[in-house]
């Protein structure tokens, strides 16, 4: 299994050099509007490679979906730690009540009655 990882990897890394050797080229990026650009007095333009527009574009694709997912999956992982928290707390009334049980018993009845 993990080399088939490695030569995914290799592969993929064979693809992404192939995709920026064709796409060096420069590529003027505009950053914002020209009226906004104007009205807050900052560069209206960057010139880049193609190829780090690309990847950047995926990169920040990636990132939004990373945020979007997690801002999703919050209702779950509340869930999950509310139930958690609860399972402690009857785990520890057991304990208790288990306890209050067996406090008149033998405590080789007690420990029979805990081993099962």
């Amino acid at each position: 299994m993990r080399y088939i990882r490695y030569a995914f990897l290799a592969a993929l890394a064979i693809v992404l050099i192939a995709v920026a050797l064709a796409n060096r080229g420069a590529v003027m990026l505009k950053l914002m509007p020209d009226d906004v650009a104007d009205l807050l007095g900052i560069q209206r333009t960057v010139e880049l490679p193609l190829f780090l527009v690309i990847f950047g574009g995926i990169v920040a694709g990636l990132l939004i979906g990373f945020v979007w997912e997690w801002l999703r999956e919050h209702k779950h992982r509340a869930e999950a730690a509310r139930r958690k928290s609860e399972v402690r707390k009857l785990e520890r009334e057991l304990k208790r009540t288990q306890a209050e049980r067996d406090k008149d018993k033998d405590e080789v009845l007690a420990l029979l009655d805990q081993a099962s």
